[in-house]
């Protein structure tokens, strides 16, 4: 008997068929219902090639063993005249006729029932891209970066929808993308583009809603008008949104929150300068800001442009946080009690309620209630990751923090991750996210020093030490050359960055007691984390698990060190 005879005797190639084509549906209903699930990117990369792995050893199973009457057994300890090879046989070609039928009516389905978009994604999912800013006058594009963000937190509001945020979807302005590319890279089904038109006080303002799976306008309309219209046309947008996408609500569409002309356009203007961050750009917004207020003091949407400016601007250094993150948290407060489904206020407080007040009780009601109004705002479930992450709970952070990836994924959400990866033991993953992240914006701030002090906890010291002399921040670099070369037994250059590091300032007071704690000077580490609690420094969110303060750790004034910040002592 040849080789191939004894192939077909064996059903090697039927339990090749079989495997084929049910891995080839596992795949298919993976890759539909994992996004659904929120899981990360990488788990539906794994189980297939699991499943691919497991082909050559189910043939090499079906040449070995055959399945008889008493159970399965080896190959060569079957008589052949007592085989059933040939009943198992038939039995498998039904397996595969049903089988190829599920696929068929799979495909179906796929081709002509639904389409693949809303096989990703059950919940409506929607991306608001930058309009165009069509006037004569290049320094209104403010206003047209402005009007698109309105529209898009308005649209935010509405229960069912889910909708990427501004830094996502404002991501492709000045590129030449199709509709298809953009919607795949934000994983939204929908996408609604634009242009507005300014003159003076006019207004014209072009809308479409495309449909990403087929690239076809699904609703458009222009609205020529006056300024003081400019909410009753963002209603109307809003309006036809959810109309043709057909969302069923409980009660009305969400409603613009009004104020005059004059302060709305300096609003937007605000908005702008908050997205330059740059220290200059945060003072301007402020003075801007201050006069939205002086003319509508009751507009909640300027309170909280102000606690976000005072909140970024003082980690920009526009302002020292320990002057005006209280003029943050009123300012939060005060949106909120205006207007009190503000998701954009509520992290803040959270954010304050953590880092600044040490108030974890607080945070957490906060937390709370916000994840009750918007359980599908990234901007939310950001900060709950936080949340989590400072009190040591990675997993639960890392949870979080995967989900408002997938919801906005292009925000960057999985930077604030890569820490809670790493920490957590799963070095690899955290490694693989700082490079990413490193890839993207290779000149930001902090990034190379995150990947080098991961280098250094694995024991790559080499790498490390190549990786933070690419740190542009001057601060990061010289922590990171004090931690480094005290690794490498290089004790005298290591004090010489330290030093250096001292000499930049006291906003470093938690990477100066980062590395007098690595280097054993628990009395000077202990000095300097309590200047890092007096100015409330943001590097406190890693005190639980900092693998750089251990040495601390069993001393008993660290039991202190994490009852004044709001963290209970470990057992």
């Amino acid at each position: 008997m040849s080789f191939i005879d004894e192939l077909k005797r064996r059903n090697v190639f039927r339990v090749a068929i079989v495997y084929a084509v049910a891995a080839w549906l596992l795949i298919q209903i993976i890759a539909t219902t994992f996004p659904i699930l929120h899981l990360p990117d990488w788990s539906v990369t794994l189980v297939t090639v699991l499943i691919l792995a497991g082909f050559p050893l189910a043939l090499i199973l079906a040449w070995a063993f055959e399945l008889t009457p008493e159970g399965l057994k080896k190959e060569k300890d079957v008589d052949r005249n007592r085989s059933i090879t040939p009943v198992t046989g038939r039995k498998l070609d039904f397996v595969i006729i049903a089988l190829l039928v599920v696929t068929l009516g799979y495909f179906a389905y796929d081709k002509f029932v639904a389409s693949p978009v809303e096989l990703q994604d059950s919940i409506k999912s929607i991306a608001v891209l930058a309009f165009d800013n069509m006037s004569e006058d290049p320094d209104n594009e403010y206003f047209s970066d402005g009007i698109s963000e309105e529209i898009l937190n308005l649209l935010a509001r509405v229960p069912g929808l889910r909708v990427t945020s501004r830094s996502s979807a404002f991501s492709f302005k000045g590129q030449n993308l199709d509709v298809p590319t953009m919607a795949a890279r934000l994983k939204v089904a929908y996408v609604l583009a634009g242009s507005v038109r300014k003159s003076g006080n006019q207004l014209r303002i072009t809308a479409q809603l495309i449909e990403a799976a087929t690239d076809s306008h699904l609703w458009s309309d222009t609205y020529n008008f006056e300024l003081e219209n400019i909410f009753a046309i963002q209603d109307a947008i809003a309006e036809s949104v959810v109309d043709a996408l057909k969302i069923q609500l409980l009660g009305e569409v969400p409603r613009a929150i009004e104020t005059t002309p004059e302060a709305y356009a300096l609003y937007l203007k605000s908005a702008f300068l908050i997205e330059q961050r740059t220290a200059s750009s945060f003072l301007q917004a402020e003075a801007i800001n201050k006069r939205v207020l002086e003319i509508d003091p009751e507009y909640a949407p300027a309170w909280s442009q102000l606690a976000l400016l005072y909140f970024q601007g003082s980690a920009f250094g526009a302002w020292d946080s320990v002057d005006v993150i209280p003029r943050a948290r009123d300012a939060a407060l005060t949106s909120v009690r205006l207007f009190e489904n503000n998701a954009q206020a509520r992290a803040i407080l959270v954010h304050i309620a953590m880092s600044d007040y040490f108030d974890y009780e607080l945070a957490a009601r906060e937390l709370e209630f916000a994840l009750g109004q918007g359980p599908d705002n990234a901007i939310i479930l950001s900060a709950a990751a936080e949340f989590e992450q400072r009190q040591g709970n990675l997993e639960e952070a890392i949870r979080y923090y995967e989900k408002a990836h997938a919801i906005d994924p292009l925000a960057g959400h999985r930077e604030g991750a890569s820490l809670a990866y790493f920490y957590s033991g799963r070095q690899a993953e955290g490694i693989s996210l700082f490079e990413e992240a490193i890839e993207r914006t290779p000149f930001a701030i902090y990034l190379h020093k995150i990947l080098a002090m991961a280098l250094l906890v694995t024991g790559d010291v080499e790498g490390a030490l190549a990786a933070i002399e690419k740190e542009p921040g001057e601060m990061h670099r010289l922590q990171g050359l004090a931690l480094i070369y005290q690794a490498m037994g290089k004790r005298e250059r290591s004090t010489e960055a330290l030093e250096k590091l001292i000499a930049e300032g006291s906003k470093g007071t938690f990477e100066i007691t980062e590395v007098h704690a690595y280097r054993g000077e628990l009395d000077e580490a202990f000095k300097w984390i309590d200047r890092a609690i007096e100015r409330h420094d943001r590097g406190l969110r890693h005190v639980t698990y900092s693998p750089f303060l251990d040495n601390m750790r069993d001393d008993p004034r660290f039991d202190d060190v994490l009852l004044r910040v709001g963290l209970k002592p470990g057992p």
